[in-house]
This record gives structure tokens, sequence and C-alpha cells, in this order.
């Protein structure tokens, strides 16, 4: 394994790492709808628990309202219920075949709850880097102590990942503090 490979390697979990963030990150509510906020909802179709996606449309009817609508009949109250009993404090109501869902208008208090809760996935994120740089740097000084790179080859190395990490980091802050502006918008 080269210097290059070790490089390339981190680099690619570094950017699954920023989209998983990103993902949780649009689990969180903010004061507008997202229909992103009802993947986790699963409902029972068949006899089997699946994603809402998988059983009806989702679309955004207006800023604070997210539509649903069933590819079956059958299946309105069954959705309904299933968004009833998540926790995530959302009530729908039927309207002919759609379903809709309005977003709650949320308290300064919720707010700053959601607020700290993005800082500490951030902080999460942060930490999942630094943990990849870790692991690269050690992979890097293993091939030095192989014999396999020269020790201005290990110093340099780690220095380009030490910049990869920070730039990562820098992202990191960037999505923290845009979520947060997006959460304390009224």
């Amino acid at each position: 394994m080269a210097i290059e490979d070790i490089r390339t390697g981190v680099e690619g979990k570094m950017d699954q790492s920023i989209a998983a963030f990103k993902n949780n990150l649009s689990k969180v509510r903010t004061g507008r709808a997202n229909p992103a906020l009802l993947d986790a909802v699963q409902v029972e179709y068949y006899g089997s628990m699946v994603p809402l996606s998988q059983v009806a449309n989702l679309s955004l009817i207006d800023s604070r309202t997210v539509g649903i609508q069933p590819w079956e009949k059958g299946m309105g109250a069954k959705i309904e219920k299933a968004i009833r009993e998540s926790d995530l404090g959302l009530n729908p109501s039927s309207m002919g075949d759609v379903i809709r869902v309005p977003m709650p208008v949320m308290t300064e208090e919720r707010r700053r709850e959601l607020t700290k809760l993005v800082r500490s996935e951030g902080e999460g994120a942060k930490i999942a880097v630094r943990n990849l740089r870790r692991d690269a740097n050690d992979a890097v000084k293993k091939l030095e102590k192989d014999k396999l790179v020269s020790e201005d080859e290990q110093k340099r190395s780690e220095a380009d990942i030490q910049k990869l990490t920070d730039r990562y980091i820098v992202e990191i802050d960037r999505l923290v503090v845009s979520k947060e502006q997006d959460i304390m918008a009224v």
C-alpha cells in the first residue's frame, strides 16, 4: 500500500462522514417542511414494516406542510397512524386522497434545543474525521517503520492528511452554522 492509496482511501471515508452528517442534519426539523423528516417513519405494508417513501409519494404543499399521496387506497389510515406514533410530534390530517402533515410552529426553547443537537452532531462528525486522520497517519508511520517510505515522505504525507482534515472540519463547521441559521429563522 502506497501513501497515495492511503490518502485516497481516507479522503473517500471523510466524504462518507460528511454525507452521513448531511443526512443526519436533514432529519433535524426546522420551521420549514421537508419530506426528509419522514424518512424514518415505518409503515406496516402487508405484514412487514417499510419506509413511508415506499408506499406513498411525498411532496411539499407549501413551506409548512408536507403532502403524502398513498399509492393504494387502504394505506391512508396506516400512514396517519405511523406518523402519529413516530416521535416527531406531527399531527397528520386526511383530505380526500392526500394526507396533509402541517409542521407545528417551534418555540424559542425548542429551537435552542435543536441548535444544541446540531452542534453535538457536528462534534460527532468532527470526531469521525479526526479518527480517520489518526488511522491514516498510523498507516503512514507503519510504512516508514517498515522502510517502505522515507521519513521526509512520511512527514509530507502527514501534513497533507492534516490539510485534508482541516478542509473537512471547516466544511462541517459551515454546515452546522447554516443549519443553526435555518433553525433560528422565524
